[in-house]
């Protein structure tokens, strides 16, 4: 099983902070780090919980960074809110960091919910809107990462003759990581995801959330591809070894592939250091 760390945030007052703990996560073994991605959190999603949640690091610049100051560890987000940017550019980016790290990125796929952000840099839809365009983005991407030369004419994107090269140093592609609660992100993940997060907050039960992934992937012919991730965005209450052991354990009676966690900000590398002492070596 694998392990990540959440929880970073992407607000320019923790920058060192951020930088410190992925820095640190690389040398204590943990196989990824993972970010949000907002410009401008809105009212949703945690961003009342900001002093200012205007004042942000633009993610993929913040890990491009962060891939130059570490060696092994993956780099990615949860998530990136695919309509936001123009998906063709997108894929250069990440593919560009793919090859500058060594073959380290995990392309964190969404539809973006902080209306307040696209009003600002992008464009507004309706959620059916962005979801359409986040599946017809994602189809762009995966063709521009693995053929030689791109046409596509679809309701939101185009492009003629789109040469995207290099290539993403990781094959076929750099991995889709789906942490959407609707049911269309939830089919979608299962038709293109390689990391599944359910989030507690996704309607019904994790099973059942679970079980639309994986009809989607065998409807796909890619259930063997599916991998799910369990634990916490974020740090919960007072750092724990003993609950943090239970919680790896039942991940992984529960086929999870990945274990994802974060820590409480007081005592914070301290609890990562315990993390990596008591828990990680049991499932590495």
């Amino acid at each position: 099983m694998k392990f990540f760390l959440s929880g970073l945030g992407n607000m320019y007052a923790n920058l060192d902070h951020i930088k410190k703990a992925v820095i640190e996560a690389d040398g204590l073994g943990f196989d990824g780090a993972l970010m949000p991605d907002h410009y401008m959190w809105g009212t949703m999603g945690g961003g009342h919980m900001f002093q200012d949640p205007y004042s942000t690091l633009e993610t993929w610049v913040t890990l491009t960074y962060l891939a130059g100051k570490t060696e092994r560890i993956g780099l990615g987000t949860l998530v990136n809110p695919v309509p936001f940017r123009p998906p063709a550019q997108l894929a250069k980016m990440l593919s560009t960091l793919d090859v500058l790290s060594g073959g380290r990125v995990i392309f964190g796929v969404g539809a973006g919910w902080s209306q307040v952000e696209f009003d600002g840099y992008s464009e507004w839809g309706s959620s059916k809107t962005r979801v359409d365009k986040t599946e017809e983005g994602v189809q762009l991407i995966l063709r521009l990462w693995t053929e030689d030369e791109v046409d596509h004419e679809g309701r939101y994107y185009s492009a003629k003759g789109a040469v995207l090269d290099p290539k993403p140093v990781q094959k076929p592609h750099p991995p889709l990581l789906f942490a959407g609660p609707g049911k269309r992100m939830l089919s979608m993940a299962g038709t293109y995801g390689d990391l599944v997060y359910i989030p507690m907050w996704t309607p019904g039960s994790p099973e059942e959330a679970k079980s639309r992934v994986m009809r989607a992937a065998e409807k796909a012919g890619r259930a063997d591809k599916v991998s799910f991730i369990a634990g916490d965005m974020g740090g919960r209450g007072p750092y724990d070894s003993a609950e943090h052991l239970k919680k790896a354990e039942a991940a992984e009676e529960s086929g999870a592939a990945v274990y994802m966690t974060g820590f409480p900000r007081d005592g914070f590398f301290e609890a990562m250091s315990k993390f990596a002492e008591e828990v990680m070596p049991s499932y590495k």
